[in-house]
C-alpha cells in the first residue's frame, strides 16, 4: 500500500504554498515531515485528508498491486478538536459506538484510557477542563482505536511529558506495521528518534532525505541546509 502524491499545487490568493509537490509514502513506515513555519505542512495534511482541494495534481492510495483504493485518513491536529461537554470516558465510549465497524480490538473503555496513560481520576471529568496534553492523548487514542491506513500527526508529541512521549512513541512504532504514518514536527530530535524516513517540504516541493543523512553526525546541520537556512547560525 502506497500513498502517492503527484504534482500537487495549492495556492492562497497570490501565495503559492504547494508548487509541484510529489512523493510516495509506503506502508510500514513512520515519515517525519520537516519544514519551516509557513512552508505548507498543514496545507499538505489538509489536502491529504480532503479538508482542502488542490488546484491540480493528485493524491492516490494504491494497494500492493497498484490498484487505487479508498483513502481512509486519521488526523491528529496540533490543536485538539474535541467535544468539551463530554467527559473523557463518555467521549471514548461514544467514539467506540460510532466506529464499531472500524475497530477490531475488543478492549473496554477503561483499557483504552489506561493504554494512553490517562489517570483514572480524570476519566469522569469534562474534557473542557483537560490540559492540552490530556486532550492530545484522547486524539491519539482515536487513531490507535480506529487504525486507519493513513495517519497524519501534526506536532503530536510536543505537549506530552517525557514518560507520556515515550509511551506514545512505542504505540506509534507498534501501529506502523501495515499503516502509513506521517509526523509533522519542528523538533529534529523527535524526527530522528521515531521516524524511518525524513521528508522535507521547502519552497513548495517535497524532498526525501537520504538514510546516510539521517544517521550522519551532522544530521541537524544538513537538514537546516535543505530547508534553506544557515547551518552555522
Amino acid at each position: 500500500m502506497n500513498l502517492q502524491i503527484d504534482h500537487l499545487q495549492k495556492s492562497f490568493s497570490e501565495k503559492s504554498v504547494l508548487k509541484d509537490a510529489s512523493f510516495t509514502f509506503e506502508k510500514g513506515k513512520i515519515y517525519g515531515l520537516l519544514g519551516r513555519n509557513g512552508a505548507g505542512k498543514t496545507t499538505l495534511f489538509n489536502c491529504i485528508s480532503g479538508e482542502l482541494k488542490a488546484e491540480s495534481g493528485s493524491i492516490k492510495m494504491l494497494a500492493d498491486d497498484m490498484t487505487p483504493v479508498a483513502c481512509d485518513v486519521g488526523y491528529v491536529y496540533a490543536t485538539p478538536v474535541l467535544p468539551d461537554f463530554l467527559t473523557g470516558y463518555e467521549f471514548v465510549r461514544f467514539y467506540l459506538d460510532i466506529n464499531r465497524d472500524k475497530i477490531s480490538h475488543s478492549k473496554t473503555v477503561e483499557e483504552y484510557l489506561t493504554m494512553v496513560g490517562l489517570d483514572q481520576d480524570d476519566w469522569y471529568r469534562l474534557i473542557k477542563g483537560y490540559s492540552h496534553g490530556m486532550k492530545n492523548k484522547l486524539q491519539m487514542l482515536c487513531v490507535l482505536m480506529a487504525q486507519p491506513p493513513v495517519v497524519l500527526l501534526d506536532e503530536p508529541l510536543t505537549s506530552f511529558d517525557v514518560v507520556a512521549a515515550h509511551q506514545m512513541k512505542e504505540l506509534l512504532r507498534e501501529m506502523k506495521v501495515g499503516h502509513i504514518l506521517i509526523l509533522s514536527t519542528h523538533i529534529l530530535q523527535i524526527a530522528s528518534d521515531i521516524c524511518d524516513e525524513i521528508v522535507v517540504l521547502n519552497d513548495g516541493l517535497l524532498q526525501g532525505v537520504g538514510e546516510e543523512i539521517m544517521h550522519a553526525p551532522d544530521f541537524e546541520e544538513q537538514v537546516i541546509r535543505l530547508l534553506g537556512g544557515d547551518a552555522d547560525a
